[in-house]
């Protein structure tokens, strides 16, 4: 009877249950509709890390290099068929890399590496930490020749870098890293407006190559460096195309005296100046040009500017006039070699110091003989102010115009006369350029200042 009781009691419950459902969800599920799509397996986030296998030593440091390389902080390789003791090259590599490879030495901090046994092969995990950034390693360059690093190093001082990283052979020492720098602005004055101090570090010396770590200083900010070699380009190109001359002997004493116009020699920075490459724009041809004053060494680089435009063999000369720190110019007339100090032929008179040969300079002058192309060519100033006299005494009828005369001359001359050279040490300190020929004026008529 219960047994009954209970299952009537149960059918009525359904019974209840089902009509509650149905009158009261209906509503709910009014709008919907049932859709199918297919299923798409999602793809891992990130793929499964190359299994890198190694069979020995030399495959097992090859890979750690690469994780430095890479400046990884971390990797894992596995052994297969490893040929030597896992765990004992481990050690050795890691003391190799940090201690003895170029790159591990410079770059890396600390490197360690635990083998360890799976059945029947090792699980090895690297860690490293650095003592350089990524950009650093990155920056790394190898170099082999010294051609190759001579290119390398114009690029970095063109661009004003503070370092440079170069990956070089052991035939590559710091002492040529120190020269290639200074020859290099010594023959790049339109180019380099500054010379940088330089700083070079070497990393692992014993072995086939060693990295050279090079820091450059200036004291000026390098953006404004390369603004400034933007405006000596222009000027050096702007005064050299406005020379003038019949031949190259000419062409050189417009230059000559187109620099003496321009600038004037400071004695007073000349006197305090105690090393050739000195952080003074007075010291370059970027201060000749702009700031109309300059040391020897100003004048120098400024006179190579120009020649170097007109294709003329042109070189900085470093050395002493009267024990004072100085720098002058050798260039290539003819087949011959002479001497031209501009600095010194603004103080002493152009006769005095244009188109000189070693004799001539000797008592006066110091410089490495050794290594400066002789200079013994045979022309004098003399030679073509007296071609230019000649050639403007014979204007093509025989006359001369008496109202282009000259008072107190019978002889009209171009560019720098007799009497104009001699009086010139008079107004050595003097601007008495004419203002169309400074070259503030000429920097503002090309609009860059």
């Amino acid at each position: 009877m219960k047994g009954r009781l209970f299952l009537v009691f149960m059918l009525i419950t359904v019974a209840v249950s089902t009509a509650i459902v149905l009158s009261g969800c209906a509503p709910i599920l009014e709008g919907y509709k049932l859709s199918e799509s297919p299923h798409f397996v999602q793809p891992p986030e990130r793929l499964r890390e190359e299994r890198i296998e190694i069979s020995n030593y030399d495959q097992l440091k090859s890979e750690m290099l690469n994780y430095v390389m890479r400046h990884e902080e971390s990797g894992r390789m596995y052994t297969n068929n490893y040929d030597g003791d896992v765990a004992e090259d481990v050690m050795r590599a890691c003391s190799e890399i940090e201690n003895d490879d170029p790159v591990g030495a410079y770059a890396v901090s600390s490197i360690t590496g635990i083998a360890t046994r799976i059945v029947s092969y090792h699980e090895v995990n690297v860690n490293i930490t650095y003592k350089r950034t990524k950009q650093q390693v990155d920056s790394i360059v190898n170099v082999s020749t010294k051609r190759y690093l001579r290119t390398e190093l114009l690029n970095v001082m063109r661009d004003y870098r503070e370092e440079a990283v170069f990956n070089a052979t052991k035939s590559i020492t710091k002492d040529d890293i120190l020269w290639l720098v200074e020859d290099i602005y010594y023959d790049n004055p339109r180019t380099i407006v500054m010379k940088p101090v330089v700083a070079v570090e070497e990393f692992q010396v014993s072995g086939d190559s060693r990295i050279m770590e090079i820091r450059f200083g200036h004291i000026v900010q390098a953006s404004i460096l390369q603004q400034h070699s933007v405006n000596l380009a222009l000027a050096a190109q702007r005064n050299a195309e406005e020379a003038v001359g019949e031949n190259d002997a000419e062409i050189l004493l417009f230059l000559t005296e187109r620099l003496m116009a321009a600038c004037s020699y400071d004695e007073g920075m000349a006197k305090t100046t105690s090393v050739h490459g000195a952080q003074n724009f007075a010291a370059t041809a970027y201060g000749a040009w702009e700031n109309g004053i300059a040391v020897g060494e100003g004048f120098a680089m400024a006179f190579k500017a120009l020649c170097d435009v007109l294709g003329f063999d042109c070189q900085v000369v470093l050395g002493y006039h009267d024990g004072m720190v100085h720098a002058w110019n050798t260039v290539s007339l003819y087949g011959e070699y002479y001497h031209i100090d501009v600095a010194r032929c603004s103080i002493d008179g152009i006769e005095n110091a244009f188109l000189k040969t070693d004799d001539d300079f000797r008592d006066r002058y110091k410089w490495d003989m050794e290594n400066t192309v002789s200079c013994n060519g045979t022309m004098t100033y003399e030679d073509i102010v007296g071609t230019e006299e000649l050639d403007e005494d014979d204007p093509g009828d025989g006359e001369i115009d008496p109202d282009e005369r000259p008072e107190g001359d019978i002889t009209p001359t171009s560019g720098t006369s007799d009497n104009e050279s001699s009086n010139s040490s008079e107004h050595s300190n003097e601007d008495t350029a004419d203002p169309s020929d400074t070259s503030e004026d000429i920097l503002e008529r090309q609009g860059t200042i």
